[in-house]
């Protein structure tokens, strides 16, 4: 595979061995694609990858994510039109990913960027001539919502779910090694669902039990309190520099991530912006009372969880400690101000 593959880290393909022995080699075209491999400049953080206040220091991209999801779905199908439905998921992904979805103010569900999938497809000469060389339709591969596999709704899972839960446990928070996400991969299945739909699902009580713990536990670390604040800081900096004209929203689907850090790094927000970059997590602070004269961040975000299935029942309703799990999850309060008393009122 030319281009992405051949520079691609080692781990990362280590990873999607894992997910499908033998890649499908007549997704190397789809991926090389102008549009497809914008992606890989595009870090699944969120942009929190930026800051001191985050351990991880892995660029784990948009597209890596894309073909993972990709090899989950070919994995368990063998179907090209599911499979690139996988692939396309994420095609018109932003830089810092669902921080957009908090400038859009769409923090809860997050879903706000999605509307430009088929729009990019339909203009790409090159992923539109291999779709009609393989027969395939656009409305078949730009919407994967329409493929249970691929995605379904929560707290279902699907290969979108599954794969961001996987490698955000081994590349980002360092909580799963390449064993622990093999005994999880590999006791995945197929099965009915409540609805007679197919779900993934696991075969043995264990690994259900074990994912949940994980995905709960992952779960809060896409909304503690420090996200939060993160997403919406690198948000609001962005809604400043477009009102400025610095920045248009055309930006932030054609330049590359590192690009549009330089412009902040440059702007009258740079100082603060370096603190952000800076910052220790004991300077993130909670308060029940508006912090006077500070910026704060004070909403939810969209709610990760997964409840899956074992032997065609949800695992909450098999296992008591599941469900507890589950539970103490949703139940995380997100209500504080969150701030820092280095960052002041900048809009």
């Amino acid at each position: 595979m030319k281009d992405y593959y051949s520079n691609l880290d080692e781990k990362i393909k280590k990873y999607f061995r894992i997910l499908e022995p033998e890649f499908p080699e007549w997704l190397n075209e789809y991926i090389n694609t102008k549009e497809l491999l914008s992606q890989k400049y595009i870090s699944v953080t969120c942009g929190t990858i930026y800051s001191k206040l985050f351990e991880s220091d892995f660029f784990f991209s948009s597209l890596d994510h894309s073909v993972a999801v990709a090899l989950i779905i070919w994995h368990f199908t063998h179907d090209k039109k599911q499979t690139l439905s996988g692939l396309l998921h994420d095609i018109a992904t932003p830089v810092f990913k669902h921080s957009i979805d908090f400038l859009n103010g769409d923090y809860m569900k997050q879903e706000s960027t999605e509307g430009l999938t088929t729009k990019i497809i339909e203009k790409s000469k090159q992923i539109t001539e291999l779709l009609r060389k393989d027969k395939i339709d656009i409305s078949e591969v730009d919407n994967y919502h329409i493929y249970s596999i691929a995605d379904n709704e929560t707290p279902k899972l699907c290969a979108d779910r599954l794969e961001y839960s996987l490698s955000n446990a081994l590349f980002i928070y360092n909580v799963l090694d390449v064993k622990g996400i093999k005994e999880i991969y590999n006791d995945i299945e197929i099965q009915k669902n409540e609805e007679s739909v197919k779900e993934l699902a696991f075969r043995t009580k264990e690994m259900a039990i074990k994912f949940v713990k994980l995905t709960s536990y992952l779960s809060i670390m896409y909304r503690q309190h420090k996200t939060r604040y993160s997403m919406q800081f690198l948000a609001d900096v962005l809604r400043c520099l477009e009102k400025e004209n610095r920045i248009s929203k055309k930006d932030l689907y054609t330049k590359k991530e590192k690009d549009i850090v330089k412009i902040m790094e440059e702007s009258e927000y740079k100082n603060i912006f370096n603190i952000w970059i800076n910052a220790e997590e004991k300077q993130i602070k909670t308060s029940q009372n508006k912090p006077q004269g500070k910026y704060y961040v004070r909403h939810g975000a969209k709610i990760r969880y997964i409840d899956p299935l074992i032997k065609g029942r949800r695992i909450s309703i098999v296992s008591e400690n599941a469900r507890k799990m589950i539970e103490e999850n949703l139940e995380y309060n997100m209500n504080s101000y969150v701030y820092m008393d280095e960052i002041e009122t900048f809009m």
